[in-house]
């Protein structure tokens, strides 16, 4: 046994964040088979835990225990976890947090260059230290973007600080060790760029939106081995000088010119008229570079172009070693796509301005500082002829573990799988944003609100998502407790439901994914606050908070492909009974968390007013017959996934026959398709499910793995058929709404499920598929690592393999068996047995045709050699014969197809279609 991964707040050693609540999580490993006896936590004020500060003892919850203390500024704390299992085996492990400066004054002023010019600055301060350093902290904030220096060292890990939210609400402080980059003779040096504060940024394009000018605050606690203490303040002692930063921007990129004259440019600084009472202890987990994207290929274009292909689309820097000419000026230009093998971006709108370095001659390693680009392609122009191209990508996101690994024996869902894993790499740069590339970038909640479920599968989200919902937060209490519809609000109203419906969905994702109610209750404000806006807003149109949820501005089912005409941005379902839905679930949210907290009064009243809200919907949508009378895809899905019904079986038969009508093709949009798979399999039709995910034609998730995308895409259509960008605007190729698939594919083809939240007790339920013949899914969830991994044999026998962590339980439910759901405790279990169903046959007579046709068309081929009935028939069939099986078929007296001719097609296809 071993306690790994202690966390505070979802961090890892965290130095200088906001800790209220305090909340800390670990994990056991190699603890399989054995269950929790007791455990015990101890924090105390010393490594050596001899000044005990609290302790904790018990049947301690490793997915998060609330310390409630009073905390101290600038302080470290130590936190030890023992583990006793009840065979005796014994783990303990030690970590620690480090409290930021809290409410304590700051000696420090804002300061910036006297003179503003365009050209960055760069803040110093040099100093002499004349003792023996134990410690040192660097407390520093600057805007729009800083990044500092001790040396000629950058200080950190984290980029882009101070990261990205409302700046006139909130600017958060970073702390920094610094211990080992002290010298006797020092120089703090703080260079400061545009970024979101003062720089071209949201759907209006304003510059300085926040401010206008270039400023930073910092302060370096040194602490001495003799019990002194000394501090570099940024006051008027600093200076400024230029950096060789020219320019740059969140969309407008960077420009390094290593060949501007700065000789004797050292200034006077002035103090920026801006409040102190705004810094703020951080809530970001740290950004920063991630991996490392090897560069592909360097391609000549037709057009004669060099563009680098790095093979993957993603969000970051480049990087490079110059060692060119003096003068030499290159430029290098972003996009996703290559069009007739040229390079293009249209599709970024105005940023488009890329990266561009100017030479001095020196050798150095190269890249940008304030910026990021999302891209796989770039164009390079200016590179010296004889100097081999050799530039790197740098990933950059926020700060998570990863805790969700899926693997299937189809390749194509397996790239599907990493686009999505690559959606949320690329857009969850401290805010969840809707894509990394074009002059948008803005962390929209309907977004945000459709992944986070398939987020908490893929990485560990605590952290981002706090500190997400505390921008929303902060945003909602300016709005009266409106959601705008992204952030930073810039001036958005919002209150449109599915988006605004994030300040709901968001904290049951993730207490269902962690299980930890001071978690959860820390968002109760926020949840309450949006219902009862909600609520108001709709006593005030129609006389009662009880009625549908209709007028003002929806964005319904968002991209969907049932719209009034093929480009329209919404689909066909009701706005009203979308809206509607989505505030009668949030009110059955609200109502369960309120619950939770203990808080009865308010769980009452929500969950009265739900259920009349509930009853509302269903007088208005359902006949008295039980027939849903919102017609669509999504609406179905949204009834079903709700419960907006009178009887179920009635919508499903709805649903089924709306699929036949739509020929199979999913029509839904940014409402349907997230959820769309799941409640397929929610429902008794995972075979219907996983024929969706594997449709390779448009629209469908494979289509996009065809045309060689490595990210998901905005648009089902976000490239055509012939390679070609679909002409309609809006159209970005790295959003990861559509990734929400993946959420299926962890619940239902890995079949890792939890039964309650954090996955103390979970079903493990997989559903084999042959066009997959294998898949392994592994989940480190709150309480320990899951997995649950199938096999279809070359006999016909099913191999099921399933791990449950230390200390948790697990209900087995093994796919096509007659055996009742198995209760296991922690440990390794393993099943071969010959399932109810053939799954080794890849189709059979319950095939629709089309299916067959698209996907093997010799074997469609020899189908229609069964008899001349058959081939005589489908040369006349239109797209919805085509549609039908032929079990189907046979039963339509007008086609002439008997059984006997179904039955040479089972044994065609157990002769010859395994896999």
């Amino acid at each position: 046994m071993e306690i790994t991964d202690i966390k505070f707040n979802g961090i890892v050693e965290p130095i200088g964040y906001h800790f209220e609540p305090l909340i800390v999580s670990w994990a056991v490993d190699n603890g399989l088979g054995k269950m929790q006896k007791e455990a015990s936590l101890q924090l105390a004020g010393d490594h050596k835990f001899k000044e005990i500060v609290l302790e904790k003892n018990g049947d301690l919850d490793s997915s998060g225990e609330t310390l409630t203390l009073q905390l101290k500024p600038r302080t470290r704390y130590y936190v030890q976890i023992r583990v006793t299992a009840e065979d005796g085996e014994e783990a303990k492990s030690a970590s620690f947090f480090e409290t930021g400066k809290l409410d304590e004054a700051w000696d420090a002023e804002w300061i910036g260059p006297k003179v503003q010019e365009e050209i960055h600055p760069i803040l110093f301060k040099d100093f002499e230290l004349s003792q023996q350093v134990k410690e040192a902290r660097l407390y520093i904030s600057g805007v729009g973007l800083y990044e500092a220096s001790l040396n000629g060292k950058k200080i950190g890990n984290d980029v882009l600080a101070p990261f990205v939210n409302n700046y006139d609400a909130f600017i958060q402080i970073q702390i920094y060790d610094v211990t080992d980059q002290l010298k006797q003779s020092n120089q703090l040096a703080i260079m400061l760029g545009n970024g979101w504060y003062k720089g071209r940024f949201g759907l209006s394009g304003e510059n300085a939106y926040f401010g206008d000018k270039f400023a930073a605050i910092a302060e370096l606690v040194v602490c001495y081995e003799n019990g002194t203490e000394e501090r570099i303040v940024t006051d008027l002692s600093w200076k400024a000088t230029l950096s060789d930063i020219t320019n740059s921007g969140i969309y407008d990129g960077e420009t390094i010119d290593r060949t501007l004259d700065k000789s004797g440019r050292c200034d006077e600084v002035a103090i920026v008229g801006i409040s102190k009472e705004k810094l703020r202890d951080r809530v970001s987990p740290g950004l920063s570079i991630h991996e490392v994207v090897p560069l592909k290929e360097v391609i000549t274009t037709p057009n004669g172009e060099t563009v680098l292909d790095f093979g993957q689309n993603f969000a970051g820097w480049l990087a490079f070693d110059a060692d060119f000419p003096a003068g030499t000026e290159v430029h290098f230009e972003f996009g996703e796509i290559l069009q007739q093998g040229n390079f293009y971006n249209e599709n970024y709108g105005t940023a488009t301005a890329g990266f561009r370095y100017i030479s001095n001659g020196e050798s150095e390693m190269v890249h940008p500082h304030f910026t990021y680009f999302g891209f796989r392609y770039v164009r390079v122009t200016g590179w010296p002829a004889d100097k081999e191209i050799a530039v790197r990508g740098l990933a950059i996101y926020s700060d998570m573990t990863r805790t969700g690994i899926i693997e299937t024996g189809n390749a194509k869902v397996n790239q599907l799988y990493s686009n999505s894993l690559w959606g949320l790499k690329s857009n969850f740069l401290d805010m969840p944003t809707d894509c990394p590339q074009r002059a948008e970038r803005l962390g929209w909640t309907g977004d945000a609100q459709v992944f986070a479920p398939t987020a908490s599968y893929h990485m560990d989200t605590r952290a981002f998502y706090r500190k997400y919902l505390i921008d929303m937060r902060t945003e909602q209490e300016k709005l009266s407790g409106s959601i705008p519809n992204y952030m930073p609000a810039m001036a958005t109203q919002g209150g449109a439901a599915v988006w605004g419906d994030a300040a709901t969905f968001i904290p049951k994702a993730l207490w269902t994914a962690y299980g930890n109610k001071a978690e959860v209750g820390q968002y109760y404000p926020l949840m309450k606050d949006w219902v009862d806006w909600t609520g108001s807003k709709i006593e005030k149109a129609h006389g009662s908070k009880t009625e549908l949820n209709a007028g003002g501005f929806q964005f319904g089912d968002w991209l969907a492909l049932d719209g009034a005409t093929p480009s329209s941005f919404k689909g066909s379902t009701d706005d009203t009974f979308i809206a509607s839905a989505y505030y009668y679930e949030s009110l059955c949210i609200v109502a369960e968390v309120a619950a939770l907290m203990g808080n009865e009064a308010d769980a009452a009243y929500y969950r009265g007013l739900s259920e009349q809200v509930r009853e509302r919907i269903i007088f208005e949508y359902v006949t008295p017959s039980g027939r849903l009378s919102i017609d669509t895809q999504s609406g179905y899905i949204i009834a079903l996934k709700f419960k907006l019904f009178r009887e179920r079986e009635v919508v499903i038969e709805q649903l089924r026959t709306r699929l036949k009508k739509d020929l199979y093709k999913i029509k839904s949009g940014f409402v349907g398709t997230p959820i769309f798979c799941q409640v397929l399999s929610e429902n008794g039709m995972v075979d219907l499910a996983y024929e969706f995910l594997l449709n390779e034609g448009f629209p469908g998730w494979l289509y996009a793995v065809n045309l060689g995308a490595t990210t998901i895409w905005e648009r089902w259509n976000s490239v055509m058929p012939d390679g070609t960008m679909n002409p309609a605007g809006m159209n970005s190729l790295n959003h990861y709404s559509y990734g929400s698939v993946i959420e299926f594919v962890y619940k239902y083809v890995a079949g890792i499920q939890p039964l309650e939240p954090g996955f103390r007790t979970a079903r493990l339920a997989p559903n084999p598929n042959a066009k997959l013949g294998h898949a392994r899914g592994s989940y480190q969830s709150a309480a320990g690592k899951f997995v649950s991994e199938w096999k279809i044999l070359e006999n016909g026998e099913l191999s099921c393999c399933f791990e449950v962590p230390f200390g948790a339980q697990a209900e087995i439910v093994l796919p096509y068996s007659d055996r009742e759901p198995i209760k296991v405790a922690s440990g390794r279990y393993e099943y071969t047995y010959r399932p109810t169903k053939d799954l080794s046959l890849l189709y059979d007579s319950d095939t629709r045709l089309a299916v067959i046709k698209n996907e093997n068309k010799e074997l469609f081929e020899e189908i229609l050699g069964i008899h001349e009935r058959i081939r005589g028939f489908m040369a006349f069939a239109d797209e919805e014969q085509l549609n039908l099986s032929l079990h189907q078929l046979s039963k339509l007296f007008y086609t002439g197809i008997t059984a006997e001719m179904v039955a040479e097609a089972d044994r065609l296809f157990k002769k010859s279609n395994r896999i």
